[in-house]
């Protein structure tokens, strides 16, 4: 698993964690019932504090993208809640989409853009 995390950006470093590990599900990169690198061994590899890859997976787990166990660690494993994760994404999408209004950002180029987007996840 390749993790880059900018140490320069605004965006938290767990955030960062989580979000390029959402973006490895998505691509098909990660798979259901893969087990994740162990906290230390992430820190480790990546040259963070384990209370931050702790944190990462904590969101995740809530989130429903990992279960823990505590013989395997972090393991990938999707939540089904369909309706949950609309409302979610409904709520996320309300804000990116006021932005790009604010910026001029036309329906059909946000059309083409959510389209260019989906198609790198392989859905």
């Amino acid at each position: 698993m390749l993790i880059q995390i900018d140490f320069n950006s605004d965006e938290a470093i767990y955030m960062q964690l989580r979000n390029q590990i959402i973006m490895g599900i998505a691509t098909s990169r990660l798979k259901e019932g893969e087990t994740l690198p162990s906290v230390r061994q992430l820190a480790d590899t990546i040259g963070i504090n384990m209370h931050t890859v702790n944190k990462a997976y904590a969101v995740l787990r809530q989130e429903g993208f990992v279960t823990i166990d505590r013989r395997k660690g972090a393991v990938i494993s999707i939540d089904v809640d369909k309706i949950k994760a609309m409302k979610e994404m409904r709520e996320n999408l309300m804000v990116v989409l006021a932005k790009g209004c604010c910026k001029n950002i036309t329906r059909e180029e946000a059309h083409a853009l959510i389209d260019e987007i989906y198609d790198e996840y392989h859905i």
